[in-house]
């Protein structure tokens, strides 16, 4: 693919920890994702996976290397450039879906576009019906999300990750606290909108047969990548 396919470039990416004695958790990270990849990132606990992904989700910092997101060097750029980057390149879903239960499913899609314009519009709620459509929660827009299931309330997760049209969205163990069916639901969802709208994901995942039906499988291990399968 050509350059300007990446969605995500670390080159040579290492974080390092002050102390008594300097602790390096990152040694010199090379990775590519992009458009439309579906990747898996694995590895054992404590291996580096979860400072990895606050470096690619633009909410940490690496102490060298170089970090570019949609062609543009990250690293250099202040907080306030970081987060408007950030809110409109990349999506989250996390294992624990982190909606706010008093508020409607559709409420918690759009919210991401109304704290980005600072003032709701009605399109908003268009989009986030639309989305909440596609992920077969027409009917259950307006009731609090704390009445929908687990499995519900994380494809309200992945609604709302998607809304602003992410070119990435990070995926941190999104199966992790639900049931193997309802795990496999969230998972071909993600897989949808990945072929439907070309969305790259980087799925974090300990379960070896989600990881199997990715494109590509990075492992993470002391630190190190290991492979990019």
């Amino acid at each position: 693919m050509n350059e300007c396919s990446a969605v995500i470039q670390l080159h040579q990416v290492r974080k390092s920890y002050p102390g008594a004695v300097s602790s390096e958790v990152l040694h010199g990270i090379d990775i590519r994702i992009d458009q439309g990849e579906f990747v898996a990132l694995v590895g054992p606990s404590g291996s580096g996976k979860s400072t990895l992904l606050n470096i690619l989700g633009l909410l940490d910092r690496p102490s060298s290397g170089s970090v570019e997101i949609l062609g543009r060097e990250c690293t250099e750029m202040d907080d306030a450039g970081l987060t408007t980057l950030r809110g409109h390149s990349l999506g989250f879903v996390f294992q624990f879906h982190h909606l706010l239960p008093s508020f409607s499913a559709e409420e918690n899609v759009f919210l991401p576009m109304l704290a980005d314009a600072g003032h709701f519009k009605p399109e908003m709620r268009t989009r986030a019906r639309d989305l909440l459509a596609r992920i077969g929660l027409d009917g259950f827009e307006t009731g609090p999300a704390s009445q929908l299931s687990g499995g519900q309330q994380q494809r309200v997760a992945i609604a709302r990750a998607l809304v602003m049209n992410p070119a990435l969205v990070l995926a941190d163990e999104p199966t992790g606290n639900l049931d193997r069916a309802s795990g496999q639901q969230v998972f071909e969802f993600m897989r949808r909108f990945n072929r439907e709208l070309g969305t790259a994901f980087l799925l974090v995942t300990h379960d070896p047969a989600l990881a199997a039906r990715c494109d590509r499988i990075l492992t993470l291990e002391d630190g190190s990548l290991v492979t990019q399968e």
